[in-house]
């Protein structure tokens, strides 16, 4: 299964018109579809909220790319998972800094140490396929997403 079928078989897509009025509210966007699912708590997603107030925008890991996480062994990881949320504005991190926003989230969730190392590799070879980070930004429905998910439908992920 490839990482983009399993968001999608998984029901971890989701596409949002509306744009978050903070970066902290995009987080909280990005994560409700993990805690929907019963893989975090709220607890997870105020950790990475309070890692990026510490820390700063590490989790802006290529420009239009944001991969929200926290330790694997922190509070609030009930299960193992990733989720996709495209939002149709960049969420700046950094007012100004246009190296610090994103509109792709891939919010990662792992019980132990493992599956999160797993789950980055998985993601990262994902985002290094050409023409998948543009692919993905230009999506703007569900019917959208299965388009880009036929075309880069190679790329493994985690069964």
């Amino acid at each position: 299964m490839t990482m983009l079928n399993y968001f999608y078989d998984n029901d971890l897509v989701r596409i949002y018109h509306d744009t978050p009025s903070s970066w902290r509210e995009s987080l909280r966007v990005a994560g409700e579809n993990l805690k929907e699912k019963g893989i975090i708590t709220e607890q997870y997603i105020n950790e990475i909220i309070k890692n990026v107030e510490d820390n700063g925008a590490y989790i802006v890991i290529v420009p239009g790319v944001v991969m929200p996480h926290a330790l694997a062994t922190g509070p609030g990881v009930l299960g193992t998972g990733i989720s996709f949320t495209k939002f149709n504005e960049a969420v700046s991190f950094e007012d100004g800094n246009v190296e610090k926003q994103g509109k792709l989230f891939f919010t990662l969730a792992a019980k132990d140490e493992k599956q999160h190392l797993e789950n980055i590799q998985n993601l990262m070879s994902l985002l290094m396929t050409d023409g998948v980070i543009e692919a993905l930004s230009d999506v703007e429905s569900m019917d959208d997403f299965v388009q880009v998910m036929n075309q880069f439908d190679k790329i493994p992920a985690e069964q």
